[in-house]
C-alpha cells in the first residue's frame, strides 16, 4: 500500500487516535474480555510509520482476511498453503499514533477490534522506553523426559509469566531465540526430543528432508509440532505490543552440536527451510531501519514483505534506544582464524552503530542470541572451553569445531562497545539463566574505562532437563580469559527482564520463578535483582 493511499484513506481517524509518546500503546494483558473468535493467535511488530502482522485462524476462511487499519482495508497475504497463516503489511502510519484494528473475512468480523501504537519519530526525543526481554519459550507443554516429568514448562505457566510481564505495560517484547524445540537429528537433545510420546503423537519425526516445507506433506506436520509452541503459547495476549522474534539454533530444528558425525551449523537447505517457513507463518521479521544496510544476510528476500529482514534487525525508539539484534546461527563460519558468527557486513553495521555519537542516538544495545561473559562448554559459544574433570570450565583441551575466529569477532565487537561515548550494554538469550556482569576484560583486550554490562534475560519454559546444570554438567559459568565482576551470578531459574531507559541511563530488573514452585506466586512476581546503568 503506497503511503499518500492510507494517508489519505486514515488521516482524520488517526488523528483521533494520536496520543502521547508513552501512552501510545494499548495494554493487553489477556483474560480481558476480549473475544479471539476465529483467531488462534497474532503478533505484530511496529516501526514509526509501519506494522507487520503475524496471525493464524482456527479454520480456513470463505474469503481472504483483511485488516482494517484506522478507515484503511489492508489486504492480507497468505503465508501458507492451506489459507490458515495470514501476513498484513500496513505502512505510511503517522508515527506516536494508537490505531483502531479490526480482522474481517467479508462482512464476517474474526475478532474484535482492538489498537497498537506506532513508535515515536527516528528524529523525536521520548524520555522514556520499557523492554520485555527473555528467552527460551519453546516446547510443547505436553512433553515428558524420560523420568517422566515435565520436559518444559507447561502453557499456563508460561501464559501466568507473560501477564504478570505485561502488567508492568511494556512498550516492546524481545523474545531472544529458541521458539522452537524440535532437534531432528544431532546430539542428546534430538535422541531425547524424538523419544517422546509427543512426538509420536504428532507425528514429528517424518520430516522428509528431500521434500519443500510449504506445500507438501512437511507443511501440516510443521503446524502440528510449531503450532503448539507459539500459536497457543501467545495466543492474542501480545496482540496491542509490538514484538521482535530474533532466531537461534533451536529454531533451526537442532542444538548447535558437533563430532565427527555432524556439525549442525551453518544450517543446511531443510533447517533453513524450516526456520524460515516457522518465521514466515508465525512471528514478523525484522521492519526496515534507515540505518541498517538493506542487503544484510537474510534480509530483503523476494517471498517476504518488502525490505523486511529475517536475521539483523533494529528496534528503535526515537533517539532515545537503539537495540540491534543478531542471529548468531544462520550465517556462522567455520573458517579458523577468519570465521565468525556474523558476516563482515554484518559487523561493520554492528562497529558503525556503535560508533555514531550519541548525540544521534542515546543508548545502542547489543542483542545477540547468543551470550557474552559466560559459557556452558558447548560447541556453538564465543569461547574455546570445555568442561574438564575438575568439574570447571578450561582449555587443556581443544574443543572439536570450535573456531578461533569467533573469539577474535567477539573481541572486536566488546572493543567497539567498550569505546563508545556511553555505556555499552548486552542483552543475550541461550543460555537458560537470569544473569548480570560486567565484562572487565577479555584476553589482552582492557575494557575497565568503560566496562560492558552483559544481561541474561531469563527462560520462559526451561524445565528440569534444560538447564544447563543437567544437561551439560556445569551452569552458566565465567569462561577463560575472560575477567568480570558478577552483581549477580547466573541462577537458572525461570523469569524475564524489563529495561527502562530514560536519557540519564537504564533500570534493569529480574524477575524469577521456577517450574516446582507455586505457580499463584508468577501473579505476584516482584524484582529480585535490580541494576542502573
Amino acid at each position: 500500500m503506497r503511503r499518500r493511499d492510507f494517508l489519505r484513506g486514515s488521516g482524520a481517524l488517526a488523528a483521533s487516535f494520536a496520543l502521547g509518546a508513552r501512552e501510545s500503546f494499548a495494554f493487553a494483558a489477556g483474560d480481558d474480555g476480549w473475544n479471539a473468535g476465529q483467531v488462534r493467535h497474532l503478533l505484530p511488530a511496529a516501526s514509526d510509520t509501519r506494522f507487520l502482522i503475524k496471525a493464524s485462524l482456527r479454520a480456513k476462511s470463505a474469503s481472504a482476511p483483511t485488516l482494517r487499519v484506522g478507515g484503511v482495508e489492508v489486504p492480507g497475504a497468505m503465508a501458507d498453503t492451506r489459507g490458515l497463516f495470514w501476513s498484513f503489511d500496513a505502512a505510511g502510519l503517522q508515527p506516536t499514533t494508537s490505531y483502531g484494528l479490526e480482522l474481517r473475512a467479508g462482512a464476517e468480523r474474526l475478532c474484535d477490534p482492538w489498537t497498537l501504537g506506532t513508535f515515536p519519530p527516528r528524529d523525536s526525543k521520548p524520555d522514556h522506553f520499557r523492554l520485555l526481554v527473555y528467552t527460551c519459550a519453546g516446547g510443547n507443554g505436553e512433553a515428558l523426559a524420560p523420568d517422566g516429568t515435565q520436559a518444559f514448562v507447561p502453557l499456563a505457566e508460561r501464559q501466568r509469566l507473560l501477564r504478570r510481564a505485561l502488567s508492568f505495560q511494556p512498550q516492546a517484547v524481545v523474545a531472544n531465540g529458541d521458539h522452537v524445540y524440535w532437534d531432528l537429528l544431532a546430539g542428546p537433545s534430538a535422541r531425547i526430543l524424538m523419544s517422546t510420546e509427543i512426538a509420536t503423537k504428532l507425528d514429528g519425526k517424518a520430516f522428509r528432508r528431500e521434500l519443500p516445507v510449504l506445500g507438501t506433506e512437511n507443511e501440516a506436520r510443521l503446524d502440528r509440532v510449531v503450532s503448539p509452541q507459539i500459536a497457543d503459547l501467545y495466543g492474542t495476549l501480545l496482540r496491542s505490543t509490538p514484538v521482535f522474534f530474533l532466531q537461534d539454533d533451536h529454531d533451526y530444528f537442532e542444538n548447535d552440536h558437533a563430532d565427527d558425525a555432524i556439525v549442525t551449523f551453518p544450517p543446511d537447505p531443510f533447517m533453513l527451510a524450516l526456520a524460515r517457513a516457522t518465521q514466515k507463518l508465525y512471528y514478523p521479521e525484522f521492519l526496515p531501519d534507515a540505518d541498517r544496510p538493506a542487503g544484510l544476510g537474510g534480509s530483503s528476500s523476494g517471498d517476504r514483505a518488502p525490505g523486511v529482514a529475517e536475521t539483523f534487525g533494529t528496534l528503535r525508539y526515537g533517539r532515545l534506544v537503539e537495540a540491534l539484534l543478531w542471529d548468531c546461527r544462520r550465517f556462522i563460519t567455520l573458517a579458523g582464524p577468519t570465521g565468525g558468527f556474523l558476516p563482515r557486513e554484518t559487523e561493520a553495521w554492528l562497529l558503525a552503530r556503535m560508533a555514531a555519537p550519541s548525540t544521534e542516538v542515546r543508548h545502542v544495545v547489543q542483542m545477540p542470541s547468543t551470550p557474552v561473559g559466560w559459557s556452558a562448554g558447548k560447541w556453538g559459544e564465543w569461547y574455546p572451553d570445555l568442561l574438564e574433570e575438575s568439574g570447571k570450565l578450561g582449555v587443556t583441551k581443544k574443543k572439536p569445531y570450535w573456531q578461533e575466529g569467533w573469539n577474535r569477532q567477539h573481541d572486536r565487537l566488546l572493543e567497539a562497545a567498550s569505546k563508545m561515548d556511553r555505556k555499552p550494554l548486552f542483552v543475550s538469550g541461550d543460555l537458560h539463566a537470569l544473569g548480570i556482569g560486567r565484562i572487565l576484560r577479555s584476553g589482552n583486550l582492557n575494557l575497565r574505562s568503560n566496562p560492558i554490562t552483559t544481561v541474561l534475560a531469563g527462560p520462559l519454559s526451561t524445565g528440569p532437563m534444560g538447564w544447563a546444570s543437567a544437561f551439560r554438567g556445569i551452569g552458566p559459568s565465567v569462561p577463560s580469559g575472560i575477567e568480570i565482576d558478577e552483581p549477580l551470578h547466573p541462577i537458572e531459574k525461570n523469569g524475564f527482564t524489563l529495561i527502562d531507559w530514560t536519557t540519564e541511563g537504564a533500570t534493569i530488573r529480574l524477575f524469577s520463578w521456577k517450574l516446582g514452585e507455586d505457580p499463584a506466586a508468577i501473579d505476584r512476581l516482584e524484582p529480585f535483582r535490580t541494576i542502573e546503568v
